[in-house]
C-alpha cells in the first residue's frame, strides 16, 4: 500500500534532532518527517522543529522516533494513525537519554517544556 507523503524507504536524518543539534540546544521527544526522514523534536520541545519542518515543507506525516512508538500523525487533519514500517532505525538509540542529547540538557529543563 502506497500513501503519499509517506516514503518508507528513507532512512532518518539521524539520531536527534537536526536543528537542536546544530544549535546546541535541546529536546524532550523525537519526531520523524515520514517523507523525508528529517528528525525534530516535538512540540513539548522548547524549539518544536518537527511542526516547524511541516510548515516550511508542507510533508504532512510524522512518527515518533522514540523507542517502543510506532504511531503516524497527520498535520492536516490533527489526527494519529497506524502507517507502514519505515527505514532503519525506528527510533533513537535505545542507551539516548530522554530528554537529549546526553549533556546537553540544563538542570530546569522541565522548567522549559510547553505544555
Amino acid at each position: 500500500m502506497s500513501i503519499e507523503g509517506i516514503d518508507p524507504e528513507v532512512p532518518p536524518s539521524g539520531d536527534g534532532c537536526v536543528e537542536c543539534l546544530e544549535a546546541g540546544g535541546w529536546w524532550f521527544h523525537l519526531r520523524r518527517c515520514a517523507q523525508c526522514g528529517h528528525i525534530g523534536c516535538c512540540d513539548t520541545s522548547p524549539a518544536q522543529h518537527a511542526t516547524a519542518h511541516w510548515k516550511e515543507t508542507g510533508h504532512p506525516y510524522l512518527t515518533s522516533f522514540e523507542p517502543g512508538e510506532d504511531w503516524f500523525w497527520d498535520f492536516r487533519d490533527e489526527q494519529a494513525y497506524e502507517g507502514p514500517v519505515l527505514a532503519e532505525p525506528s527510533s533513537h538509540p535505545h542507551d539516548q537519554p530522554t530528554p537529549g542529547p546526553a549533556g546537553g540538557v540544563p538542570s530546569d529543563w522541565m522548567d522549559h517544556l510547553h505544555q
